[in-house]
């Protein structure tokens, strides 16, 4: 599958959601969407972004967009995460890995010469036409969710 490009239309998704229910891309139709895929729930890095990401809410609620972190987690995972940390994000989970696997960000990866796979940590920011008008790949945590803040702002 070829990877995802700036003006694609953004894979579509009803996936199982933190608090129950489902969450969908179509849910937002109209809106910007930030799609920030990340490896684990409770983990350093990833707690450190929804944290950042959390305390941005309002402002990308103010400038139109909604926030979504989305992991392979369960949904009782993305529960206990919320709570420890407070989180009011939307938190989808995709255990089996499909969304993952269409946005291109469940990838080959090495540590310490051990390869196994798992979530390239990403973000995708989707327009209110359903098309991606930003990508961050590799993202490094500090200052990224005020980096992708600003390009909401921007459109």
């Amino acid at each position: 599958m070829a990877e995802l490009e700036v003006g694609n239309e953004a894979p579509q998704f009803s996936l199982p959601r933190d608090g129950g229910g489902t969450i969908s891309l179509a849910d937002h139709a109209g809106r910007q969407v930030v799609l920030y895929f990340y490896p684990k729930d409770d983990t350093s890095g990833c707690t450190a972004e929804s944290i950042d990401f959390n305390r941005l809410k309002r402002d990308f609620e103010t400038a139109g967009a909604v926030v979504v972190g989305m992991s392979p987690d369960s949904v009782k995972s993305h529960d206990r995460f919320k709570r420890k940390h407070e989180l009011d994000l939307d938190l989808a989970s995709d255990e089996e890995k499909s969304v993952l696997q269409a946005y291109g960000v469940w990838v080959e990866k090495s540590m310490y010469g051990r390869k196994y796979t798992g979530v390239e940590r990403s973000t995708f920011l989707v327009g209110p036409d359903g098309r991606i008008s930003r990508i961050w790949r590799k993202v490094k945590v500090p200052g990224h969710a005020e980096e992708v803040l600003e390009a909401v702002k921007a459109r």
